[in-house]
């Protein structure tokens, strides 16, 4: 019908999410970092909820792709 634009999306997600939350798990230790934050590891928490939605995504393109292949 059209371009599916779920693919990029969660494709483009999931790296950035991958990115983050790498990057949080490697700072955890370092509460300077994430004063301003409350201590929360904004970082890490905000890396995996791209990463399931990126994720979620590529998931739907998927099922999309093999309903269009059948």
């Amino acid at each position: 019908m059209g371009i599916d634009i779920k693919f990029p999306i969660g494709l483009m997600f999931s790296i950035l999410g991958l990115i983050l939350t790498v990057y949080g798990l490697f700072t955890s230790s370092d509460a300077e970092l994430y004063r301003p934050s409350l201590g929360i590891n904004i970082n890490l928490w905000s890396g995996a909820g791209m990463l399931v939605f990126g994720l979620v995504m590529l998931l739907l393109a998927w099922k999309t792709n093999k309903n269009k292949t059948t």
